[in-house]
C-alpha cells in the first residue's frame, strides 16, 4: 500500500458501483443485527444507522486503519493470533487492491450509498427505509438484508475471489462490535491523519505508523517471552 499520504490517494481509481454494493451486502450480513416484528417483512438483518454503516465501510476500504483497530483489540485482550491478520492487511497484495480511500466531510469519512444500494434493491438483496417524525428535516436511514441477500452472501463466501469481502467484513465486525456509529467515528478521529484531513479531500493512509506499532508490540512480546523463559529456568 502506498504511504505517500493523501496526495497519492487522489490517483487511486474509484471503486465501481458493483464493488461498493458487494461491500455493503457483506457488511449487512456480517455486522447487521437481527430484525424485530416492527421491521419490514421479508428482512432478516439490519444496520440501523448510516453513520455506523459509513464507519464500517471506511474500515473495509482502508485495511491499514482496520489493522490498527485489530492491534488495539489485541492490546485489550483479543487473541494475539489476530496480529497476523493485521500483518496480512498491511503486507498481502489483496487488501491493497481493495484500498479505496474515502473523502472526509463534517461527520468524518463519507461517500453516498444511494447508487450502490439501488443496485442491491433492484435485485431484491437489500432495502433501505427512512424513519423520522413528520415535519422534521432529520431522518434516519435503516439498511436491511433480505433472505435472497443472505443467499447471495453465502455464494460470495465460497467464491475464491469475492470471499475477500466476507472475510474482511468479519474483521470489521470484530473491531466494531455493537458500538453506535458515533462511537466508531470517534475511534477513527483518534488518528491524526484522519482528523487533520481537509474537508472534501481523501483521507490518507497510516501504513507506516501501523507497521511501527506492530513492530513495537512484537518486540515487547519477545522481551516478555525471554523474561518468562529466564524465570522458569531459575
Amino acid at each position: 500500500m502506498t504511504t505517500n499520504g493523501a496526495d497519492a490517494s487522489f490517483a487511486r481509481p474509484s471503486a465501481t458501483r458493483t464493488q461498493h454494493a458487494i461491500r455493503l451486502l457483506a457488511l449487512l450480513d456480517r455486522c447487521g443485527e437481527a430484525v424485530t416484528d416492527l421491521d419490514p417483512p421479508d428482512t432478516i438483518k439490519v444496520v440501523r444507522s448510516e453513520l455506523r454503516l459509513q464507519a464500517m465501510d471506511f474500515w473495509m476500504r482502508n485495511p491499514d486503519y482496520l489493522a490498527d483497530q485489530l492491534i488495539a483489540r489485541v492490546e485489550c485482550g483479543l487473541d494475539p493470533s489476530y496480529l497476523q491478520h493485521a500483518r496480512d492487511l498491511l503486507d498481502d497484495p489483496e487488501p491493497d487492491l481493495r484500498w479505496y480511500p474515502m473523502p472526509r466531510w463534517f461527520f468524518g469519512a463519507y461517500e453516498p450509498l444511494d447508487d450502490a444500494f439501488s443496485l442491491l434493491e433492484v435485485y431484491g438483496l437489500a432495502t433501505v427505509r427512512r424513519a423520522g417524525e413528520p415535519g422534521r428535516k432529520r431522518h434516519r436511514s435503516q439498511f436491511y438484508l433480505t433472505p435472497p441477500g443472505a443467499d447471495a452472501v453465502a455464494e460470495i463466501t465460497t467464491d475464491p475471489v469475492l470471499s475477500w469481502y466476507t472475510d474482511q467484513a468479519f474483521l470489521v465486525h470484530l473491531v466494531a462490535g455493537d458500538d453506535r456509529g458515533g462511537d466508531l467515528k470517534k475511534r477513527q478521529y483518534e488518528q491524526a491523519t484522519y482528523a487533520q484531513t481537509e474537508l472534501g479531500t481523501r483521507i490518507g493512509p497510516i501504513t507506516d505508523r501501523v507497521r511501527t506499532r506492530l513492530a513495537a508490540l512484537a518486540a515487547a512480546a519477545t522481551t516478555q517471552d525471554e523474561h518468562d523463559g529466564g524465570a522458569s529456568e531459575s
